[in-house]
């Protein structure tokens, strides 16, 4: 889960008149490249004095639109050499520092490093927790996310479907959380055989997606139509299954390339589709 709110350490103002500006607007509209290549030259700009705060937090970016593009190992190794220079700057429990630890944390995920991921977002939700300020229960709904991802992945899915229960109950506005919550709840019910509880969960996060406006459903392509998909498939309804995962596929290759995970997460659906 992404939060833009990157703010330099203590300020209080507008992120459109911050030298993040350009790269964040590039991010949110889906232009990944320029994007990375925007933060990166941010952070390139402003590598002196030391304490700079931008330079860091554009890096940070540059990591998350490179997950974007499915180079996900790219942005972990960016994140890795992050993690030191956000302690020292902004210390080891702010929002900032938090919000890195849970981002990377996910893009582990999309390398297949789940446990590494379930026990670092179940750290920044419990630091989130501890903490005030607006950000911190945003950035523990979003370590929570991720953790809920993991569990599933994992096998732990009575864990994982508790987990989603107890997040969307504690969370009660209907934004992107509550969809990404919703979607993982429906997997978690999905690999519990439990297809009719995950088709209701996945109807409701599509209602939800329509709502939501285009910056906060672009992240988020293609997955409310695998959820459909994959619920669907174990209901024995493979060819309107079959739809869903192909258009997702397309989606997927346009908005992140063919080397993001939720890519080939649908082309192992569809395979799963087309051999049965």
């Amino acid at each position: 889960m992404k939060l833009f709110r990157w703010r330099g350490r203590g300020e209080a103002g507008q992120t459109t008149r911050t030298p993040l500006a350009q790269a964040i607007a590039l991010y949110q509209a889906g232009r990944y490249a320029e994007a990375e290549a925007e933060a990166r030259s941010v952070a390139a700009a402003r590598s002196r004095p030391r304490d700079d705060t931008y330079a860091p937090l554009a890096l940070g970016i540059a990591a998350l639109a490179a997950g974007a593009q499915g180079r996900h190992a790219d942005a972990v190794t960016t994140y890795d050499a992050l993690l030191p220079v956000f302690g020292r700057i902004f210390g080891a429990e702010h929002p900032q520092t938090l919000k890195l630890r849970s981002d990377r944390a996910q893009a582990m995920s999309s390398l297949a490093r789940h446990a590494e991921c379930e026990a670092e977002c179940a750290a920044v939700a419990r630091a989130a927790a501890r903490g005030t300020g607006p950000d911190m229960p945003l950035i523990a709904t979003a370590a929570r996310n991720g953790q809920i991802y993991a569990l599933t992945a994992l096998g732990r899915h009575p864990e994982a479907e508790a987990l989603a229960r107890e997040a969307l109950a504690a969370h009660r506005v209907l934004d992107r959380f509550t969809l990404v919550l919703r979607l993982g709840l429906a997997r978690s019910l999905n690999a519990q055989g439990r297809h009719e509880e995950a088709l209701a969960e996945a109807q409701r996060a599509d209602e939800l997606g329509r709502r939501l406006p285009k910056e906060q459903r672009r992240p988020e392509t293609g997955a409310v139509e695998l959820a459909l998909a994959t619920t669907l498939l174990g209901l024995g309804r493979g060819p309107e299954a079959r739809l869903l995962v192909v258009a997702a596929q397309d989606a997927c290759l346009a908005a992140f390339g063919p080397d993001h995970r939720r890519t080939a997460e649908a082309e192992a659906l569809l395979g799963r589709i087309d051999s049965a």
